[in-house]
């Protein structure tokens, strides 16, 4: 937001429920008064045409009912408004005014009043052109070098550009390659027109060329007259525009145009004079005259509600509109010259001016006074005192000042979701509290990786300063599965150490014991929603703890309960020294196996956009030839063509479900890879008995990515990590140390031998004595600032948040 406002200077809110555009306002002495001040003339779509006088009133007054001089209520929509010289026998000005299937020029005339009530406008319509194609927009000027005229070229939907010379219609001609169209510009200095095609490229077209061109759709018919239509010349700008400007007003030559996120200047013969990146969405934008010699200011209006001035690529100024404009002009009236004149979409039209309000406070003399160093060193050990004392007593998230709009978001991992993900709170004031609640569920028929989640409070201090508080949270095991009987025989079996006397399972898990049939508690089985069951099993004899399943992924949930129940559970007891610890071997085959199934869906996902872009290619191809074949004058067979689009059309269809499918299927392996990479790393920790900070090391290799993207994968990505470490800290002798990283793109591989072999290798060398370090050292340990996180107390499926702030 713009720290300056716009100076109101004149503004109206025409009508109620009325749409405008951008070729819906123009401004200039359309009822040629000869004075130089210039009228206001408004169009909408719902047919109302309006012009309007501004003079200068009060702040705050708004428009004089006298202010407005015409309002005529036209039967079709009006889509664009011109001033020029339109008709052949007058050299004064007329309003050309665009329908869809109608041009119409009018007159405007002004009679003088014999009393009070002053000047009478009347609006005469000198003739009017009944389009046979619906239009979009226009363009006008002396076309071929005329002088003293202006003719006007209509661009039609379909990409016709229809020229009429005054009362007459003179020739029409198709654009080249035509699909949607664009914008439309005329440049008298070198008698061309300008527009952007749906190939994001400006293209220049001369007249000449186009009044001896032939038709596309004609050519056959006179291959003896006539040449094919050609640009004179073309610029790929990558992007759709929203405006072309030709400013005749400078001495360079100069023709702007005003894209999705940049605004371009290109010299006549297409070259780029210079070009702005824009950081906003722009909605219109306006050339006009500089007072330094070789510059060109630009009025430029966006989405913001802002209305900014650059001189070239330089922001001059900047100031805030009450609404967002999708039209710029700058006109002269009788009490002040210069004026920004804007219309929004829904019809309020404003003069404005740019300028500051001055500020007349003056701050009050403040008296001197000695200070007392010993009173004021007294006071700051009190106040650090204070604060040493709230940061090592503070448990819960706090503040002592007042919130303002304070908005909580809470995420989830997939496939897990919240029943509603933002929530609103009113202002809050020290001390008070608010209560959310919300419910977890699992959206999908697989499991998740990962039963964390993250809230998220964003709000304003009372002096406007943005904040963002956040905390974690776990949710329950029994959100994703349910006890079951215990399964004798599984495919996938690991045994967990420890150096305590086995406990009792029903001690650790009392909430699944409800089904168990083991009296004495060393057998428990949790029946995952959306996988299979796992069976924990405690020896009655040893310290160890199996745990079994027939999907190896499914183990890790479980897994990762167990291990954190077991170190609360001796915890509570007051034992410090226990220890998980596993004796190996490490499952990489089995992992394997998962890794093999999520490369061969990335493999199939790329199969179907290869064939995907080869059939739109084809459908494309076909709708051409079908488009020429509609648009001949005399019509032959379609030879098959309708038949042919009709398969294409349904191949298309039948790959891109196949290609969702596979994608669902995509997101599912990936989270399965997810929970077994998880438990691969939470194995090789017990198994070396990693500190913490190898630990994450170790994720951070072997989990790089939340998810899968098409350009980036999680093959890849491990495959680099996974080498780094074996070329650094894990290399066999300091020899083999790679102290700089890899700046080779990372791509897709063409299969994940590379990959498994990597991962062995590194599972050796820490089998061997290796340790993962981020120095440039080989084992020599380096702190990891690991981010601190608190829990939130939750029970069942439905997880109750607190927040309060004092």
């Amino acid at each position: 937001m713009s720290l300056f406002k716009a100076r109101d200077w004149w503004s109206v809110v025409l009508g109620e429920g009325e749409e405008f555009d951008q070729g819906c306002l123009c401004v200039g002495d359309v009822d040629n008064s000869g004075s130089g001040h210039d009228k206001i003339v408004v169009g909408s779509y719902m047919g109302l045409l309006r012009i309007y006088g501004p003079r200068a009133s009060s702040p705050g007054s708004g428009a004089l009912a006298e202010d407005q001089l015409l309002e005529v209520q036209l039967r079709d929509p009006i889509i664009q408004l011109e001033v020029g010289k339109f008709v052949s026998c007058s050299d004064l000005l007329h309003l050309a005014v665009l329908h869809p299937r109608k041009l119409s020029v009018y007159a405007v005339t002004a009679t003088a009043g014999n009393v009070e009530h002053g000047i009478q406008y009347q609006l005469r319509l000198v003739y009017e052109h009944n389009l046979q194609r619906t239009a979009c927009n226009m363009t006008y000027g002396p076309f071929g070098g005329v002088t003293g005229h202006h003719f006007i070229c209509i661009q039609s939907m379909d990409g016709m550009l229809m020229f009429f010379e005054q009362e007459s219609y003179a020739f029409g001609r198709f654009l080249p390659g035509f699909l949607l169209p664009g914008p439309l510009c005329y440049c008298g200095r070198t008698d061309t027109f300008i527009t952007v095609s749906s190939a994001r490229q400006v293209e220049s077209y001369k007249y000449e060329v186009l009044a001896v061109a032939t038709d596309a759709d004609e050519e056959h018919e006179r291959k003896t007259s006539g040449k094919r239509l050609t640009a004179d010349w073309t610029l790929v700008i990558g992007e759709q525009a929203l405006d072309i400007v030709v400013p005749t007003f400078t001495s360079t030559s100069s023709i702007f145009v005003l894209g999705e996120r940049n605004v371009y200047c290109l010299k006549d013969n297409g070259q780029i004079r210079f070009m702005k990146k824009l950081e906003y969405n722009p909605s219109c934008f306006l050339p006009y005259a500089s007072v330094s010699e070789g510059t060109t200011n630009l009025l430029m209006g966006n989405h913001n509600s802002t209305l900014l001035v650059y001189q070239d690529v330089t922001l001059k100024w900047a100031a805030q509109l009450s609404c967002v404009p999708v039209a710029v002009r700058v006109a002269n009236f009788q009490d002040l010259k210069g004026v920004v004149v804007t219309l929004s979409g829904d019809g309020h039209l404003q003069c404005s001016y740019m300028g500051t309000d001055p500020s007349f406070f003056m701050a009050p003399r403040v008296d001197a006074r000695e200070i007392n160093y010993e009173e004021v060193d007294a006071e700051m050990k009190a106040l650090q005192k204070i604060i040493k004392e709230a940061v090592r007593t503070q448990e819960r998230l706090q503040c002592r000042l007042t919130v303002q709009s304070p908005k909580l978001n809470v995420c989830v991992q997939p496939p897990l979701a919240v029943t509603q993900e933002q929530f609103v709170l009113d202002s809050m004031g020290p001390g008070s509290t608010s209560f959310v609640m919300f419910s977890v569920f699992l959206n999908e028929k697989y499991s998740p990786a990962d039963l964390g989640g993250d809230v998220t409070v964003s709000y304003s201090t009372p002096t406007g300063v943005p904040r963002v508080a956040q905390c974690k949270f776990t949710l329950p095991l029994r959100l994703v599965c349910l006890p079951s009987a215990p399964s004798k025989n599984s495919k996938y079996k690991i045994t967990i150490d420890t150096n305590k006397p086995p406990v009792s399972l029903g001690d650790i898990f009392p909430e699944f014991v409800e089904k168990s049939e083991e009296k004495e508690g060393n057998v428990l089985a949790f029946q995952l929603i959306a996988g299979s069951t796992v069976t924990v099993q405690a020896s009655k004899t040893s310290q160890r703890y199996r745990i079994q399943s027939d999907t190896f992924e499914d183990m890790w949930l479980v897994t990762k309960e167990l291990l954190q129940r077991f170190d609360t559970f001796f915890a509570k007891q007051g034992v410090k020294d226990f220890r998980n610890s596993f004796a190996g071997p490490i499952p990489l085959q089995e992992y394997f196996e998962t890794v093999d199934h999520h490369f061969e869906l990335r493999v199939n996902a790329e199969k179907y956009q290869d064939l995907l872009s080869e059939r739109a290619v084809q459908f494309r191809a076909i709708q051409r030839r079908l488009l020429t074949r509609f648009k001949d004058k005399t019509p032959a067979p379609l030879q098959n063509l309708d038949t042919l689009m009709e398969g294409t059309y349904r191949q298309v269809i039948a790959l891109a479900d196949a290609a969702e499918e596979n994608r669902a299927l995509l997101c599912q392996a990936f989270a399965r890879l997810r929970s077994a990479t998880h438990l691969l790393i939470t194995l090789l920790s017990l198994w070396q008995g990693l500190s913490a900070d190898q630990t994450s090391i170790l994720e951070a290799t072997l989990l790089p990515l939340l998810q899968d993207t098409p350009q980036l994968g999680w093959e890849e990505c491990v495959d680099a990590a996974v080498s780094h470490l074996l070329r650094t800290c894990l290399s066999r002798s300091p020899k083999d140390q790679a102290l700089s990283l890899s700046t080779s793109q990372l791509s897709m591989p063409k299969d994940t031998a590379r990959l498994k072999k990597h991962i062995t290798l590194l599972c050796d060398r820490l089998g061997k004595g290796g340790r993962l370090s981020l120095s440039s050292e080989a084992n020599v340990q380096t702190p990891v600032v690991m981010p601190g996180q608190s829990r939130m107390s939750l029970g069942g499926q439905r997880a109750t948040l607190i927040i309060v702030f004092s």
